[in-house]
């Protein structure tokens, strides 16, 4: 399989209604809540990925397809929680159901890793829900090494924290 190219952009206002379209699907959805999320979500994260991107130098970047259609994100930010890896630089991918099994994930996750580098990251962390192969897969593919599991507040997902070092 040929590896895709990659276009990664600072998220636009627009790209919040792509994303949400994107997200709808439930299959995409399945490790990250189960259902999509209003729009209103979607204009929040996109606005504080462009205000990480102007401070830090690294965000979430919008994922785009060879003819220019938004495919979803990858790229790093703060982790944003309070529980898990808290104070890490996580490095996460979230893509459309149609663009799964093509290596636009792992292809797009390393052109991030390299621009985290690049904006003087020393490591970071992915935390993925334990029963997500695909993405277990990816942190694989970009040699990182499993550490902690966590479990979401309330307990009901197991997520496991995988670290790298750059």
């Amino acid at each position: 399989m040929a590896v895709p190219g990659v276009r990664l952009r600072v998220p636009t206002e627009e790209d919040a209604y792509a994303w949400h379209e994107v997200f709808a699907d439930p299959e995409v959805m399945e490790f990250h809540g189960g259902a999509a999320a209003e729009l209103s979500v979607y204009e929040e994260l996109t606005a504080r990925q462009r205000k990480h991107d102007a401070e830090r130098g690294f965000c979430l970047w919008t994922l785009l397809g060879d003819s220019g259609q938004v495919l979803g994100f990858t790229g790093a930010q703060p982790w944003p929680h309070a529980w898990g890896p808290v104070g890490e630089v996580e490095i996460g991918w979230r893509l459309a159901r149609g663009a799964w099994g093509q290596g636009y994930a792992t292809a797009a996750a390393r052109v991030a890793v390299e621009r985290v580098r690049a904006a003087g990251v020393e490591r970071v962390v992915a935390m993925v829900d334990a029963r997500n192969e695909r993405s277990v897969a990816v942190t694989g593919r970009l040699g990182m090494r499993r550490g902690e599991t966590f479990r979401t507040p309330g307990g009901e997902r197991e997520g496991i924290c995988f670290r790298l070092e750059l």
